[in-house]
């Protein structure tokens, strides 16, 4: 048959987590959606004027002669599915995805191919579940012809379309307005990756901290490269034992490519496979399993950090990948103890954290020059002095002894750098060692969000302003979703706070409390804020959140404390703030 064009609307149509709902129950899945194609779809169509072009597992194609027949059928669609998932668990709701746009086509043997229906399948992965994305285009036709909201989303570089495509989401009276989320992050001008919690496989459910430490030592191999933008390892564990919709992790993540995978562990054998996922296209661009001997454990992580990367940019391999070799200790036993060490120190309760300190302890007795294991614990003990934990001198100088180590020890290991740089900050009053320890640790790792932060805390003590905020801001860039985000939050505060900039600073603050109620350097900032802004009031209230478990505090006492290591300049702002809220002087 020959080919032809035309003019047309074209709709494209998916089913958001098909994956997850087939994997959980596929015969329910598919009667499901057959039944909505008979009861919903198929009507919708024939109701306006729709020809189906072809259907996928997931999701269909459709033809349209007009801009309003599309939109109505979508939105109505749209509308319908909503009151059939009343009632039902977000996690069994059959929700679509729509895009639509308005374009020319090439009409052959009954489908239809061209640039028309790419835009329109690049648009349904820009929609939400159950939302609707169109271009620019459809928005101009239907604009005054359809009672509809569209919410400008600006120009989008779509995958394998040479020109920017302005897009629109449509907001539908059942659904509401819908607005851009803040967590939605644009891609990176760079290829950008998120390294997801891996499946422990073993029988042992207790090897679990073995998994959880197989990713972050690839996604510490892999975010050692500069040209690469790498996700901070705690945002993407908060996708961990969750059924996953790759397109949602990069939404909500803004990269372009995911990598998930499993560990098994047997005696002393481990394999560890892994798939690399393009999220625009779904494709799987690489696969592979490695296997080996626990004495070989490294040489594996390193296969694998290797090939990911080369996989997403072959051109760069020879020229830019410089595989890091290094072996973290030769003692498998310490590195063990390491992994279990860094487990406890994800959890909130403050025994955890002796726990982490004797596992450590442990390690370093196998292995006294194992410098991440030094690091560490300096930065318990730093923690716990945050926190409001009393440590003995005893306790202190050993923190800063083992963070001196780590850094000689370590100085070519980002995690090390990090870690024991702000011990001697916060401990020991060296903000100079403690910020060329960042420095590098940066330069080693431009994609450690834990290392920017740290250079936003060091910066602020040190009263630069902006380059604390430019350092907050990038650590929440490389992990909007991490469980510590409230630090980050805290630090943007706290460098905003030194600007001046004390209305945008309370926000967040007000973030940072939001996400941690309890969290006490934030509760300081929120007095001093209310100070600077005149809340009377609410700094009393505050006052006496911050005085709740410790009355003696004061102005007197914090500039004793702070003293140790914020510069006069810092400490002033901090000091007329607190005078302005009310706190005592003495």
């Amino acid at each position: 048959m020959t080919a032809s064009r035309r003019l047309a609307a074209i709709l494209a149509a998916d089913v958001a987590g098909y994956s997850r709902l087939i994997g959980t129950d596929e015969g329910g899945t598919l009667e499901r959606l057959k039944a909505l194609r008979r009861e919903l779809l198929d009507p919708k169509l024939a109701e306006h004027r729709g020809r189906l072009v072809k259907t996928t597992g997931d999701g269909l194609l459709v033809e349209f002669a007009s801009v309003v027949d599309a939109l109505r059928c979508a939105v109505e669609m749209q509308r319908e599915m909503t009151g059939r998932n009343d009632g039902i668990p977000p996690d069994n709701r059959i929700e679509f995805r729509i895009g639509i746009n308005m374009g020319d086509i090439v009409v052959e043997d009954g489908d239809i191919f061209g640039d028309g229906v790419n835009v329109a399948a690049r648009l349904e992965a820009l929609a939400e579940p159950g939302g609707i994305c169109v271009a620019a285009r459809v928005q101009e036709d239907a604009a005054g012809r359809l009672d509809l909201a569209f919410e400008d989303i600006g120009e989008q570089q779509l995958k394998n379309i040479a020109r920017p495509v302005r897009a629109y989401r449509v907001a539908t009276s059942a659904r509401g307005a819908i607005t851009r989320h803040d967590a939605d992050p644009p891609l990176p001008d760079k290829p950008s990756i998120a390294v997801l919690p891996f499946q422990n496989m073993s029988a042992d459910p207790e090897q679990e901290y073995f998994a959880d430490g197989m990713v972050e030592e690839i996604t510490t191999a892999i975010a050692r490269l500069p040209w690469l933008f790498v996700i901070g390892r705690n945002s993407s564990f908060t996708y961990k034992g969750k059924a996953v919709d790759v397109r949602e992790v990069s939404r909500e993540l803004g990269v372009r490519y995911v990598l998930e995978g499993s560990v098994r562990k047997a005696a002393n054998r481990v394999r560890i496979t892994g798939q690399l996922i393009d999220t625009a296209t779904g494709a799987h661009i690489w696969a592979d399993r490695f296997d080996g001997s626990l004495d070989d454990i490294f040489e594996l992580q390193d296969q694998v950090a290797s090939r990911v990367i080369g996989a997403i940019e072959p051109k760069l391999r020879q020229s830019e990948i410089e595989r890091a070799n290094r072996k973290p200790t030769e003692s498998l036993d310490a590195y063990d103890l390491y992994l279990r060490a860094l487990a406890e120190c994800s959890k909130p309760a403050r025994q955890d954290w002796y726990a982490a300190i004797g596992l450590l302890g442990q390690a370093l007795r196998l292995d006294p020059s194992y410098a991440p294991a030094a690091g560490l614990i300096g930065y318990v003990r730093r923690e716990q002095n945050v926190a409001g934990v009393q440590l003995s001198h005893e306790e202190i100088a050993e923190a800063l002894h083992l963070a001196r180590h780590a850094l000689a020890m370590g100085r070519d290991d980002p995690d090390a750098l990090r870690l024991a740089g702000p011990t001697l900050a916060v401990l020991g009053g060296e903000l100079a060692a403690a910020m060329s320890a960042l420095d590098r640790a940066i330069t080693l790792n431009p994609n450690s969000a834990q290392a920017w932060r740290e250079s936003g805390v060091v910066n602020c003590f040190a009263n630069r302003p902006d380059a604390a905020i430019a350092a907050a801001q990038h650590a929440m860039r490389l992990s909007p979703l991490d469980p510590l985000g409230h630090n980050f939050k805290w630090v943007l505060g706290f460098g905003l706070m030194l600007a001046g900039r004390y209305q945008e600073a309370m926000e967040w603050v007000d973030r940072s409390l939001h996400d941690l109620p309890e969290h006490h350097p934030a509760i300081r900032g929120k007095v001093a804020l209310c100070g600077y802004l005149g809340r009377a009031e609410e700094a009393r209230q505050w006052i006496g959140r911050l005085t709740e478990d410790n009355p003696a505090r004061t102005i007197a006492s914090f500039k004793a404390y702070a003293s140790k290591y914020q510069v006069p300049e810092t400490i002033a702002v901090w000091v007329e703030g607190f005078r302005k809220a009310g706190l005592p002087e003495q």
